[in-house]
């Protein structure tokens, strides 16, 4: 059985039910074992009440603070110096992120370390998030706030590994040129071809 037990059927919305049998009529994993049951834990249309909204993720159910300290612990993991500098919520301090590691502060919140820790186990080593791990995560987190952190990190880790690949400060000419012509497009669109070149 998964570490967080999937959604039942009819526990799911008439849209969700819909998207996951579409899904699974086109070759998608078999009810039993599809992922997206357990991703549908974090679909929500409410937007916590708390007024601490990170303006990157405004309808996010975890908090402005937590997102921020994610964002910038994700870029200091992934060499991503303008985010590792850029500050989004106001109550993030280089002081507060001077040392995001998990183990070596005692003057954060157990919902902040236990975060971070999550991300830092992502970003290193994921096959090191075992059940442990997910059973502390209950204790501070709702099932929808834990898939959302999931997704959430695992979103914020790529991203910062592919802005730092794109060497955004460097020095020397670009590999790919600018051309307006390829702003929002395909290559189809763009060359009138199929994408299967």
């Amino acid at each position: 059985m998964p570490r967080i037990e999937p959604l039942p059927w009819d526990a799911l919305s008439p849209e969700q039910l819909h998207r996951f049998k579409v899904s699974i009529e086109q070759g998608g994993s078999p009810p039993e074992k599809t992922a997206s049951l357990i991703l549908a834990y974090a679909e929500h249309n409410h937007v916590p009440d708390d007024g601490d909204r990170h303006f990157n993720y405004p309808r996010h159910l975890l908090g402005g603070r937590l997102l921020e300290m994610l964002r910038i612990r994700s870029a200091q993991l992934g060499g991503c110096e303008p985010c590792s500098q850029a500050r989004k919520v106001a109550s993030i301090t280089d002081d507060v992120v001077a040392c995001l590691s998990p183990t070596l502060r005692d003057d954060l919140s157990l919902r902040e370390r236990r975060a971070l820790n999550f991300l830092d186990l992502l970003a290193g080593d994921h096959h090191k998030i075992d059940d442990a791990v997910y059973r502390g995560l209950a204790e501070v987190f709702t099932t929808a706030e834990i898939v959302e952190l999931g997704k959430t990190c695992g979103a914020m880790i790529g991203t910062h590994r592919f802005i730092h690949t794109l060497d955004p400060f460097g020095d020397a000419p670009p590999v790919i040129k600018y051309d307006p012509a390829q702003i929002g497009v395909t290559w189809s669109e763009l060359h009138g071809e199929p994408n299967n070149v």
